[in-house]
């Protein structure tokens, strides 16, 4: 009998995080979701019997915390996907350093705690994957994106050295440009005239799954994801 994969998803939400959570535990999965605030998960766990625990990803205390309870209630998770975003923006001259360095240790450093601790427990299995969300800005620094941008490159990186080095010991690092809008969250997406303009949540969600659902032989540590329209 195979054994039951658990899935975390930090930074849940609406959008993506949910598209990912219906999928996952449509796939037999456990699914737990950490967010700051899990009260916008109500109807998200009802829906998916979803674990949800609150956790700041930027707080050591708290992402040691998260993984200890998931560890408790399922075991160590075999998929790890990092949602959480420090979206800050503004123009250079009106940068807050405050506001700034809040942003960065959401996108960055929460990014860097959270798959520093699901490598340990997976590198004590032996096998695992870990899936970092990044955006335009990961690799198109725009004007007024500086904090965005600053974040996402950072969190690039640390995926590409992370999967370099931890797939010879059998644990899976991607990470995914989503360049682009996602439906979910924007209000043009029921206006039919705009078809396609937008990203599917569940459109993404199947590819996050294709990609841990990867033979070892053919891995890939990035993926860019954009509408049929939006221009590269």
């Amino acid at each position: 009998m195979s054994r039951t994969e658990t899935a975390l998803i930090v930074g849940a939400g609406k959008g993506l995080s949910a598209s990912l959570a219906r999928l996952f535990a449509a796939e037999g999965m456990q699914v737990a979701l950490a967010a700051r605030d899990t009260s916008k998960l109500t109807d998200l766990v009802g829906e998916t019997g979803a674990l949800p625990l609150r956790c700041d990803a930027s707080q050591p205390d708290d992402v040691t915390a998260l993984f200890d309870r998931v560890e408790d209630a399922f075991g160590a998770p075999d998929l790890v996907v990092y949602n959480a975003s420090g979206r800050y923006r503004a123009a250079v001259e009106d940068i807050d350093p405050e506001k700034l360095e809040d942003a960065l240790k959401v996108t960055a450093v929460g990014g860097f705690l959270v798959a520093q601790a699901a490598a340990v427990r997976m590198l004590a299995r032996g096998s695992g994957t870990i899936l970092l969300t990044g955006a335009t800005a990961s690799v198109k620094g725009l004007p007024g994106s500086t904090p965005f941008a600053m974040g996402k490159f950072a969190l690039r990186g640390m995926a590409q050295c992370m999967a370099r080095e931890l797939a010879p010991k059998n644990i899976h690092v991607a990470h995914f440009v989503i360049d682009g809008g996602i439906a979910s969250s924007r209000p043009q997406a029921d206006d039919a005239s705009h078809e396609d303009k937008w990203l599917d949540p569940d459109a993404i969600a199947k590819e996050y799954l294709h990609i841990h659902r990867q033979h070892r032989s053919a891995w890939t540590w990035e993926v860019e994801l954009r509408p049929w329209i939006e221009k590269f």
